[in-house]
C-alpha cells in the first residue's frame, strides 16, 4: 500500500478511503498485503485528481465509476456499430 500510495503522491490513508468507498478492491497477499492492479492504479490516481480539485472524496468514487461505465457503453456501441463480415464460403469437399 505505501509504494502504491507513493506512485500515486498520496497517502495510505487515501488508498483506504476509495476502497471503503468500493472504489477500487486489491487482492491481499499471503501477509495480509493490499496489492493493487495497474487498472485499480488508474482508477485511483483518476480519483485523486477529483479530490485534488476540490470534490469529496465519496463523489470523485461515483464520478469515476460513471467515467468507467461510460467508457465501456462507448466500447459495446462501437462493436454493435461494426459491420458484420460475411463469413467466407467453406471450400472442402
Amino acid at each position: 500500500m505505501g509504494r502504491a500510495a507513493e506512485m500515486l503522491g498520496t497517502t495510505p490513508a487515501f488508498l483506504r478511503a476509495i476502497g471503503e468507498a468500493r472504489l477500487i478492491t486489491p487482492l491481499r497477499s499471503e501477509g495480509g498485503h493490499r496489492r493493487y492492479s495497474r487498472y485499480q492504479l488508474r482508477i485511483a490516481a483518476r480519483a485523486r485528481e477529483l479530490v485534488d480539485g476540490g470534490t469529496p472524496v465519496d463523489a470523485a468514487c461515483r464520478i469515476v465509476i460513471l467515467e468507467d461505465q461510460l467508457e465501456e457503453a462507448k466500447r459495446i456501441n462501437a462493436e454493435l456499430r461494426r459491420p458484420a463480415t460475411k463469413p467466407r464460403p467453406r471450400t472442402d469437399a
